[in-house]
Parts: structure tokens; sequence; C-alpha cells
């Protein structure tokens, strides 16, 4: 279990992705076949030049003459899945001079298109995969070796953990992916959420499908799968980034984006934020009063949204007086969407409560 994080600010601390273990760990097994001495640690060269030494926590020789070597995936402080996790590799010496990856335990197998590798590839990426290919080339330069290597790249619990994560929903059976484009994971970075957003879209628009559904958490899933019954393929968890789905709709030949949120996310995309999480934007009580006062609310109820304690009390004390506040962030909220997206994708807005109940809708 990680650690609490301490009162004290301090700076946040970098990790390695799964794409950079599992390169070390296929360097030192393949380095151990051609009879290189590896000790605790090997140092490797990132795509962007760095040179960086990771730790080894296994080496060994199997019965079947493979050689394993491998670490312990640290993320730094990023809330990454796969913090902690073992990633080992076993390599086997091959006479064709090629080299072939393969996915072992944990690792996962791509089954649809619309993913940077093919359906029936192992799902390594191919920043990792360029990798784990210039480090065995180099090495059997270094070495004289002309043969090649057959490379079995593996996450112990991976496939527990793959299903923390989007991959089931992307097609990508029996684990995790091996992923990083610089070998670096940033703190708290955003890209590789928004990554598997595009990645989200892109597979579904590749699947055939013209409509898909945007939602920010596991409620509005929920509840926009029982307004339009859509498939699972066609659901994508966006969390706080609706602006990088929206920015990314020109990218993915849609006909119609349904959006579905909560209320309170929902008013923050009606007054134009991009990013909904509450450390990049507020809920705006009096904006809501605005919207309010425009379909009728009095005087008193404005005041009263005003001095409300949440976006969820506001929405109560609209509904005490029969007032359609959500249908109005929803309207607000589609005519921003398109405003975003500059695309003539056809959009659609749904607020949903806690429990996936229907409060509002808007179509544009």
């Amino acid at each position: 279990m990680r650690e609490e994080t301490p009162e004290a600010k301090r700076p946040l601390r970098s990790g390695y992705t799964t794409g950079a273990c599992a390169t070390v760990t296929a360097l030192a097994a393949a380095s151990a076949q051609l009879g290189v001495i590896v000790g605790h640690e090997l140092e490797i060269r990132l795509p962007r030049g760095e040179q960086v030494r990771l730790p080894l926590t296994r080496q060994k020789i199997l019965s079947d003459g493979r050689m394993e070597a491998a670490t312990i995936k640290d993320a730094g402080d990023d809330p990454d899945v796969t913090h902690g996790a073992t990633i080992y590799t076993r390599v086997r010496l091959t006479e064709q001079p090629d080299i072939k990856l393969l996915a072992g335990e944990g690792v996962g197998m791509v089954t649809r298109p619309g993913l940077p590798i093919a359906a029936g590839e192992p799902a390594i990426n191919p920043v990792p995969r360029r990798m784990i290919h210039e480090h065995l080339r180099q090495l059997s330069e270094q070495q004289g070796y002309q043969g090649g290597f057959e490379v079995e790249i593996n996450v112990e619990n991976g496939a527990h953990l793959a299903t923390k994560t989007m991959n089931p929903r992307l097609g990508i059976v029996g684990g995790l992916s091996i992923l990083g484009t610089t070998g670096i994971v940033r703190p708290f970075s955003c890209s590789a959420y928004i990554a598997s957003i595009h990645q989200g879209m892109d597979v579904a628009a590749s699947n055939g499908y013209d409509h898909i559904a945007i939602c920010t958490g596991s409620n509005s899933e929920r509840g926009i799968q029982h307004q339009l019954d859509l498939d699972e393929i066609a659901l994508v968890e966006i969390g706080d980034f609706v602006g990088a789905a929206l920015k990314h709709l020109h990218r993915t030949p849609l006909k119609r984006l349904s959006i579905a949120g909560g209320f309170g996310k929902l008013s923050k995309l009606a007054e134009g934020h991009l990013d909904l999480h509450s450390r990049r934007s507020s809920i705006d009580l009096h904006r809501i009063a605005e919207h309010a006062g425009t379909i009728g609310g009095s005087k008193q109820l404005q005041n009263d949204i005003c001095n409300a304690n949440s976006s969820l009390h506001a929405l109560q004390l609209c509904q005490q007086h029969n007032l359609p506040i959500a249908e109005r962030i929803c309207d607000v909220a589609c005519q921003q969407a398109l405003r975003i997206s500059r695309s003539t994708v056809a959009i659609d807005v749904w607020a949903f409560d806690r429990n996936g109940e229907l409060l509002g809708s808007a179509t544009k």
C-alpha cells in the first residue's frame, strides 16, 4: 500500500512507464543469455535520449532454457494502477535474426481495430516495441551475435489490474497494455487519461459506431446506457476531460455524440469550462441562479440558490418549485459543446443524479 501523502509540500516524483520496465527486463534477460554479467540495476536509453538506471529484482534461468529478469514498476507520485506491479521478461535465443514479442502473463492481446497495434498482436505499444528492438539490436552488435530473440513480456496480476482500466472496453483482452511514449511517468499527468479517451473514441468509430456517449463517471454511464441502449464499446468514460473529447471530434467520423454527466459538472460545461475537476473549475451558483431566473425562477429562489451549499442543493431548490433547471443547464451545455468542438457532429447532453436517474436532457 502506498504511504499517505505528507502534509508538507514537496516536489512530485516522476516514475517509469511499463514500456521502460519491459525494456530493461528484456535487455537484462537477453544480456544474460549472451553471457553478459548484469548487476542489480541496468541502464537503458529513453526515447528522448535520457540515460536512466532501473533496478532488477529477479534474474534467473528457467528449466526450458529461457532467461528471466524482473523489476518493480515505480510510477513515482502518479496514481497509476500498475504502481508496484512486478514486470518480468523471459527471453529465448533464436536462429532467425529477428525479435519476436509475445504476450505472457498479465499482458493483453488486441482484438479490435482502432488501436495503434493491429488486432491479433500483443498489447505492446509502438514506442515500447521500438525501445526493446533498439536495445536488443545494440546488444547483438556489441556481442557479435547474429541470431534473434523471442521476448515474452509479463505483468504479475496484470489480468486483474486490467479490469481497473479501459482495456476490456477497447478490446484488449487478458491483461494490461505495455505503454509509454517517453519512458517517464509524469506525476499526476493528464496525458495518459486523455490518450485513453481519444483511443476509446477511435476504437468505437473504427468498429462502425457513429454514435457514442462520453460519460463523466459510472453513474452517468449507467444512466445513458439505460436511456440509449448503446453497446459498451460506444461508451467512453472521460472523467473531467470533456474538452479533450470534444476537441477530438473533428478526427473521429461520428454522426452523433451524447454527453452524460452529473448536474454540477454539466453546469461547469455550460460556463465553457473544458476541465471539470474542482481544482481547475468551480461551480458558479450565481450563474445557476441566473439560469433559474431565465426560466421563471423568482428573485427569492435566485437568492436562495446563490446561498446554497452546493450544486445539489441548488438543484433541489429548483425541483421544489418544479423549475426544470437541469433541462436549462443541459441546453446551455449543449450550445457550449457545439462551440468547443467546432465540428458538424450532432450533440445531445444528459444530466443524471447519483443513482443514474435522468434529471434532464437537451439536443442540438
